[in-house]
């Protein structure tokens, strides 16, 4: 189990569940204090990896069992848990009842590998993102320009806060915050979206399955621009630096309990909560 190491509250969750699988004599682990090397051994000896907290979780969790095919098996204790499978921990025992018995399956779900390059060729550093690659300006608010190539050929060059490079996961993150299109998570496709682009390309582009993303910051930045990945900022771009973005193997396995067309119910479940589902109501307001 890995529990959020920032979120002391997930903590005695992990130990009700450690305490449950220990009365069916299953083998297991946990950690509540943990980054994505320290974890790498346990994980590689695991059937599945349940992950406590939120989508923060998740996508922690994600990147670091996708190295080893391991699914992962989502506790929500988050605000809106679009990757968790398990609603709340009161439910953990029944779900690991129907774990156990076999009846669920596996849903997979595409990586993006950022690569930092220098003078095109030298590797600098390469990141795994299950959500997002962003693109942007060092200073909240300052415009960056970037130029994109898809497949090696200039696309265009964006005037914006940022540049979302998104996996189908991340389209509901935070690419569909800025006005992007929700894909579903089976696709293998990668997204570009602009953040408030100004005076150029301000459509949110669909690629093609096996393309290729090159962002390269231009001389006319008087800002630094950083690399965001997966909501963490990884690093701050040098001259003659830029980004190669490409779908990565291996795939993120998620642990599913629920109907395989669960996604549109819970994406829409998500989205409307504060939609009043007994018609207007009149409002009153005293002086």
């Amino acid at each position: 189990m890995l529990a959020h190491p920032s979120r002391p509250d997930t903590h005695p969750v992990a130990r009700d569940i450690a305490r449950t699988l220990c009365a069916r004599d299953i083998d297991h682990w946990a950690h509540t204090v943990w980054d994505e090397n320290s974890v790498k051994a346990d994980v590689a000896n695991a059937d599945i990896v349940m992950a406590i907290g939120g989508d923060g979780a998740m996508l922690r969790a994600g990147r670091v069992c996708a190295e080893q095919g391991v699914p992962v098996l989502g506790v929500n204790m988050g605000w809106l848990g679009f990757l968790t499978e398990i609603e709340k921990p009161e439910d953990c025992a029944a779900a690991l009842e129907q774990v156990l018995a076999g009846d669920y399956w596996i849903e997979k779900r595409m990586l993006l590998q950022a690569t930092l390059l220098e003078e095109r060729r030298k590797v600098v550093g390469c990141y795994r993102a299950l959500n997002d690659v962003v693109i942007s300006g060092s200073v909240f608010g300052r415009m960056v320009q970037i130029a994109a190539y898809i497949d090696n050929h200039w696309a265009t060059t964006y005037n914006a806060d940022a540049l979302i490079v998104s996996t189908p996961t991340g389209s509901s993150a935070y690419a569909l915050a800025t006005g992007g299109p929700i894909l579903p998570p089976e696709l293998r496709n990668i997204l570009l979206a602009p953040m408030a682009p100004h005076l150029s390309m301000d459509r949110p582009i669909v690629l093609s399955r096996g393309a290729v993303v090159d962002i390269e910051p231009t001389p006319e930045n008087r800002h630094p621009v950083v690399l965001t990945v997966d909501g963490a900022v990884t690093a701050e771009l040098d001259e003659n630096q830029h980004i190669r973005i490409t779908s990565a193997e291996p795939e993120s396995r998620f642990v599913r309990l629920r109907d395989r067309n669960y996604f549109y119910r819970s994406l829409l479940d998500r989205m409307e909560p504060r939609i009043n589902r007994h018609g207007p109501r009149r409002l009153t307001f005293e002086e």
